[in-house]
Parts: C-alpha cells; sequence; structure tokens
C-alpha cells in the first residue's frame, strides 16, 4: 500500500547540527541532539521559542514540558523530524502538560504509542505538524497522533496524521476547538471528536482511513459532548481494513465508514464531499452498537444520538462493499449481490421517551434502518421518519484562530 505521504526525509544523515553550532557526523540511531532539547524542555521559560532545526533527529526516550507560554517550532514538517524509531523510554513522544503552548513546522515519527499528547491545557495550537508511523496501518503502531484531552481553546490547522492505531487526530473531552485544514489517512480514524463541546472541523481531507470523522460520546468519563459542526470537509474512500485494538471503540467501526456519529447529540453534518466509503457513507449509531455497549454506563449517560442535522452534502458510491458479515448478508438480501447500502445508515435504537429518533436529514438519500434492537429482523429503507428540520449550530470562535 502506498502512503501519500508528506515526508521528504532520507534514511540516514550525515550530519547532525547541535544547537552550538558544532557539525558532527553521525550513525542514522544517534541521539546525541536529545540531550539538547531535553534540556532545553526542562529548563524552559514562559515565553520561549525552542527551535528546532532542519534535519533528522533520534530519540529513543519520550519528551514531556510542563511549562507555560512556550513555542516549539521546526523548520517544516518535511525538513524537521523527530523519529522515536527505536524509543524504549516513555508512553508519548511529547507529553505536554501546559497551557498556553504551540507547536509548529515540524513532524514526530514512530513514537511507541501516542506521537503529541496534550493533557489539561488551554489556549493550544497544532499548526503544520505531521504524525506518522512509516511502517503503515498496523496494530502495533501508536494509539494517536496529535491528542489534546481535558484541554480548552484547541486549534489544530494545516497538520497530517498517518497510520494512529486508534485516531490521527483526536480531540478528547475538551471545550471550544477547531480542527480545520488537515490531512489524516490510513489510520483508523481519520479524525475523531470525543465527548467534546463545541467544535468545528472544516476543510479536512480525511481519506484511506476505516473510518473518515468519527463523533462519539462515551460514558464514564468527565464530561459529555455536544455542540459539534463538521462541514466542508472531503471524506472519501475510507477503507483501510481496521487494525485498532481490540476492546477499544474503534475496533468495532467498520471498515469502509465515512462519517460516524455514535450516542452524540446536537451535530451539525453539512457541505461535505462524501464519496466511495464501502459499508456507509454516513453511520449514526448508539452505544449498543459499540465494544462499549455492555461494559456498564452511569445513569445520567444518553446512549442515543439525539438532535442531528445532515444537510447539503453530495454523495457518490459507496455501500458497495460493507465489512463484516451481518451487513454483507443484510445488503445482500435486500439489494442483490450487485446492489449498495443506501448512503446513511442507521443502527435503529432509539429512545422510547421521546417521540422520533430526532435526525433530521435533508439531503436527497435514503436511510437503512437495520434494526439493530431486533437482530436485523426488520430491516427497511426509510426518509420519513427523517423529513424535519433542526436550527444550525452556532459557530466556534478562538481568539487563536484568526
Amino acid at each position: 500500500m502506498r502512503l501519500l505521504r508528506y515526508s521528504l526525509a532520507a534514511t540516514t544523515i550525515a550530519a547532525l547540527t547541535a544547537c552550538g553550532g558544532q557539525t558532527v557526523s553521525e550513525a542514522p540511531t544517534n541521539t546525541s541532539y536529545q540531550d539538547t532539547l531535553l534540556t532545553q524542555l526542562i529548563d524552559a521559560k514562559p515565553g520561549d521559542v525552542i527551535t528546532i532545526p532542519e534535519g533528522t533527529f533520534y530519540f529513543d526516550r519520550g519528551l514531556s514540558l510542563t511549562v507555560d507560554g512556550v513555542t516549539i517550532r521546526g523548520a517544516g514538517m518535511d525538513k524537521t523530524i523527530l523519529s522515536f524509531k527505536n524509543q524504549v523510554q516513555g508512553a508519548e513522544g511529547l507529553l505536554v502538560t501546559a497551557s498556553d503552548f504551540t507547536i509548529e513546522n515540524l513532524a514526530v515519527e514512530d513514537s511507541v504509542g501516542d506521537a503529541i499528547k496534550v493533557n489539561e491545557g488551554e489556549n493550544i495550537v497544532f499548526r503544520n505538524v505531521r504524525t506518522e508511523w512509516t511502517n503503515g496501518p498496523d496494530t502495533k503502531n501508536g494509539a494517536y497522533g496529535l491528542y489534546p484531552v481535558q484541554t480548552t481553546n484547541v486549534l489544530i490547522e494545516g497538520c497530517v496524521a498517518i497510520a494512529a492505531a486508534d485516531a490521527g487526530i483526536y480531540v478528547g473531552q475538551s471545550k471550544n476547538v477547531v480542527v480545520r485544514n488537515n490531512r489524516a489517512e490510513f489510520n483508523v480514524a481519520g479524525i475523531e471528536i470525543e465527548n467534546t463541546q463545541g467544535a468545528d472541523v472544516y476543510n479536512n481531507v480525511a481519506a484511506n482511513n476505516t473510518g473518515g470523522i468519527l463523533v462519539f460520546n462515551m460514558p464514564n468519563l468527565t464530561q459529555y459532548g455536544a455542540d459539534v459542526r463538521v462541514y466542508d470537509n472531503k471524506i472519501y474512500e475510507n477503507n483501510t481494513k481496521n487494525f485498532g485494538h481490540k476492546g477499544t471503540p474503534v475496533a468495532s467501526i467498520p471498515a469502509g465508514s465515512g462519517v460516524v456519529i455514535n450516542s452524540h447529540d446536537k451535530i451539525e453534518i453539512f457541505n461535505n464531499d462524501i464519496r466511495d466509503n464501502r459499508t456507509a457513507n454516513i453511520i449514526v449509531s448508539s452505544i449498543y452498537t459499540s465494544n462499549y455497549g455492555d461494559k456498564g454506563m452511569e445513569e445520567t449517560f444518553d446512549p442515543y444520538p439525539e438532535q442531528i442535522s445532515i444537510h447539503g452534502n453530495s454523495y457518490t458510491g459507496g455501500g458497495n462493499k460493507p465489512d463484516g458479515l451481518e451487513l454483507k448478508a443484510l445488503k445482500t438480501a435486500m439489494f442483490g449481490l450487485k446492489g449498495k447500502l443506501p448512503d446513511v445508515l442507521w443502527d435503529g435504537y432509539i429512545n422510547e421517551d421521546l417521540e422520533s429518533a430526532q435526525i433530521c436529514i435533508q439531503d436527497d438519500v435514503e436511510v437503512l434502518n437495520a434494526d439493530m434492537p431486533g437482530n436485523n429482523k426488520n430491516p427497511r429503507v426509510e426518509t420519513e421518519p427523517f423529513a424535519c428540520k433542526i436550527e444550525p449550530l452556532p459557530a466556534i470562535s478562538l481568539a487563536s484562530a484568526g
């Protein structure tokens, strides 16, 4: 499989230039720059800009930053490459537990765990950063590429994420988020917004993942998500075999999923180009059709997707080769060997206390109610239950977003 890589890095370098200007000839696995960067991160003060020069630099242990107000800046995502291919210590490539943090113009490759994790910070910017596992899709790869969690005011723009075993770009349990102008390829989930309040996801390309763009609410976390807009994205050919770790939520995502909504309220999906996702271009489901459906939920958790607005999207192809025996059998039984599943696949779970599914679809598409609560005994194509309209969600405003 050919990865659409942005990296122009060579596998060997003849010289490694340290900050002091000394040039040292080293083998490709040399980690002499590691001590320089570790010292800069430990000694950093608010307002510092740590500049990493052009080159490929090797690390055998993870990096960390705990100081607010620091910028880490390289010479470009194809020019400054931090390689963790021989990492033996640490759970991430870079772990940041600080606010007012910016990282830009560099790449992190082949970390043993998550590439870049930012935990519990405010005003976080990822700009023109590439994360990649250069061996391609593999369950042994790290889970997340760009991974802000429990953060506030987050901007992710111009980034590239490749071959993460969970999500290339993942925003979890956060507030006020903008994800724009990124490319996510060959991950299990290209872009995932989970338990996040207020997110705009737009002008991204999600291609060749297992699932393109996911919006999930999961139980037993610090907060529930709401108010997520996914628009003006290109979401196509997300047909890579699922290589996620067994037992994780994304391990249940069928290959060939364009947009997947799971147990989430208040989502607006509009003006996207969605095409050639072999299971379905859009999937709307409850917690009961994920790996977590039987693991226990707090009483306040709402397992059903509600107040979902889908409009103005364009659809091409897809649904012709669904993943999994049940979906294959369903497609053949209902539409024949040469047929295809409709553009929108709904598992059929509904809150019995409500009068409708609260899923409004203004696009000219059919919806397959898979009747999963009834063990697929009465699957049916429907349009009328979804002929409704929901008021648009507000845009997200970030001071750093410009």
